[in-house]
């Protein structure tokens, strides 16, 4: 068989079953793991798969995020994202600090906190600085940095050093794209230095994420699964692709 052929077979595969193992490839195809791997090096090279530990992961779907506007990311999706946050913001109490990642889940998990939560919330996001602003209960706390135009957040080494001098309770992050074995993952570097930062010393990590993300990679790792304690996804997700994440012990909740 030849390569190109090879190649169309394996893309066809990932996207039925979510993932790819080399190993299995090597024997469906009667090739070496290392023809394999080569197989799945060039494709990950034109930006068709991500590269994980004996295997491959589809990209994340859509792709869209890296250009296009915050405005235009905030219609997306509105129904999921709203029942992702309404769970998400169900699992903060009273007296807690609460660190708060840029996007607009994380942003959708903000607006949701009730008006008479008394709460310490840090954050590098303008859009959620914006809607807790009026909050009377809510001590806020501005994290500064380069300011990201196209995603409204302040990132660098001041922002990773302030993220890192703080223990929250609580971190809401959201993601790229998060698997049991590439774990949680950005877009963008900087973004990915600090969301590491702000999971660093939390209590509780909390990744909010639609179906469509589960299973995915980004290009930036930022940690592992096994730093996660809650997964918030929608009621899309299906229970096979579920079932790792719990496996994992992370607590699973489908809004």
């Amino acid at each position: 068989m030849l390569s190109a052929e090879r190649k169309r077979l394996i893309l066809e595969s990932i996207g039925t079953d979510g993932r790819v193992v080399a190993a299995e490839l090597s024997q469906r195809f009667d090739v070496s793991e290392d023809t394999i791997r080569r197989d799945l090096r060039e494709l990950a090279a034109e930006g068709l798969v991500h590269r994980v530990h004996g295997g491959a992961l589809p990209l994340p779907l859509p792709k869209a995020p890296v250009v296009e506007s915050y405005a235009a990311r905030a219609e997306q999706a509105p129904v999921a994202k709203a029942a992702i946050a309404k769970a998400a913001a169900s699992l903060i109490h009273a007296g807690q600090v609460i660190a708060i990642d840029g996007g607009t889940t994380p942003l959708q998990v903000a607006q949701q906190f009730p008006a008479g939560l008394r709460a310490t919330v840090i954050t590098h996001s303008l859009p959620v600085l914006t809607a807790l602003a009026n909050h009377t209960g809510i001590e806020l706390i501005a994290v500064g940095g380069r300011f990201m135009g196209e995603t409204l957040v302040s990132v660098g080494p001041a922002a990773v050093d302030t993220y890192r001098a703080i223990r929250p309770d609580v971190c809401i992050l959201g993601v790229a794209g998060v698997d049991v074995e590439a774990g949680l993952t950005a877009l963008n570097q900087p973004e990915a230095h600090v969301k590491r930062a702000m999971a660093e010393h939390a209590g509780q990590v909390v990744a909010v994420a639609a179906a469509e993300k589960l299973g995915t990679a980004g290009a930036f790792h930022v940690l592992s699964v096994d730093r996660l304690t809650h997964l918030v996804t929608d009621k899309a997700a299906s229970a096979r692709t579920l079932r790792p994440f719990k496996e994992a012990g992370v607590q699973v909740i489908t809004a």
